[in-house]
């Protein structure tokens, strides 16, 4: 496929061959896996701070059978006093969430007029048009002052036809533990859960390809959910259980020219079936050389990583109030 056409592709799947199909599938898994299995210690960890966090009440077998087990909240009260400080400086009561400034010279006030204005209209996107994402806002810092680490995806919704901006919690965003920043990542996977009905919604509307998954009640769902398990195959689980959707970030050299560009494939990871490719960049992307020939390729970047404290160790998982008050909090009895 010429890099040109791809550009404008609603799905380049659908001018891919079944075989090569299969190959991204099976690569994109693999990836993830790897990716997941590099940050095997810190879901652990993340799982245990999830617990403290909300209190989760565990029978103890030490020194005795149901001893004490009552913890003080230290973790959830520090997570929400950072919570109640941070937010009015986000989300201010005049509601002037967007902030445009001026770069240069300005003697006629023209680009400051051009910045008061695309202020008044974000702030109006974000606090209007964007339903969630006030409370996203308020968990987001609930869930970065815990775990260390959250994000947010800003991109266009082709299905309902508007500009979104939703949270993604750190355990659904998976990236190498030892990747320097999102930017430099060779994959960075969302997973996301998506019920048959909401698949079959994305392939009437030509997002997704038209094929053929088996029901979601035959599958085990990922070990990595706490709620995974083994479901009957009942007409009420194939319309409620959700299907593991993966929408991996990655590269691939699809125009066979030796260079890999950057895709987003979604592909269901069961399977490992490609349900829809898209370019991750635009023209203006695009760096030719002197010979007029692709140099480079500039990808479009959908995530925000928010960290609380930078992780000594160089990990791409930042630190919070977990990995600093988790210990304490876990010896605190009351």
């Amino acid at each position: 496929m010429e890099i040109q056409q791809s550009v404008n592709s609603i799905n380049i799947a659908e001018d891919l061959d079944e075989k090569l199909l299969q190959t991204i599938g099976k690569e994109c898994a693999e990836g993830y896996d790897n990716d997941l299995a590099s940050r095997g210690q810190w879901e652990q960890d993340l799982e245990e701070w999830t617990k403290l966090a909300i209190q989760v009440r565990e029978e103890k077998q030490y020194p005795w059978p149901k001893a004490s087990n009552v913890k003080y909240p230290l973790l959830s009260t520090a997570a929400m006093q950072f919570t109640a400080r941070a937010y009015p400086v986000i989300v201010p009561s005049d509601g002037k969430i967007v902030k445009c400034r001026v770069i240069g010279s300005d003697p006629q006030g023209i680009k400051a007029a051009r910045a008061s204005r695309v202020s008044e209209h974000m702030s109006y996107q974000v606090m209007e048009e964007m339903q969630n994402w006030e409370e996203d806002t308020d968990r987001l810092l609930m869930v970065l002052s815990i775990a260390g680490t959250v994000f947010r995806k800003t991109y266009r919704d082709t299905l309902n036809d508007v500009n979104e901006s939703s949270l993604v919690l750190p355990r659904d965003l998976v990236v190498n533990y030892w990747t320097r920043s999102l930017d430099k990542a060779a994959r960075v996977t969302q997973r996301i859960k998506m019920t048959k009905n909401d698949i079959q919604e994305r392939i009437n509307s030509k997002i997704f390809l038209d094929v053929d998954l088996p029901d979601p009640s035959s599958f085990e769902l990922d070990k990595d959910d706490k709620q995974s398990r083994t479901l009957h195959n009942t007409q009420d689980d194939a319309l409620t259980t959700p299907y593991l959707i993966l929408e991996q970030h990655t590269w691939f050299d699809l125009d066979e020219d030796g260079y890999r560009e950057p895709y987003v494939v979604t592909f269901n990871y069961q399977t490992r079936q490609v349900l829809r490719i898209v370019a991750r960049f635009d023209a203006q992307g695009i760096k030719l050389n002197e010979d007029g020939k692709i140099a480079r390729i500039v990808p479009k970047q959908y995530f925000t990583k928010y960290g609380f404290i930078p992780n000594p160790d160089g990990g791409f998982c930042d630190i919070g109030f977990g990995r600093l008050l988790g210990p304490l909090n876990n010896s605190s009895l009351s």
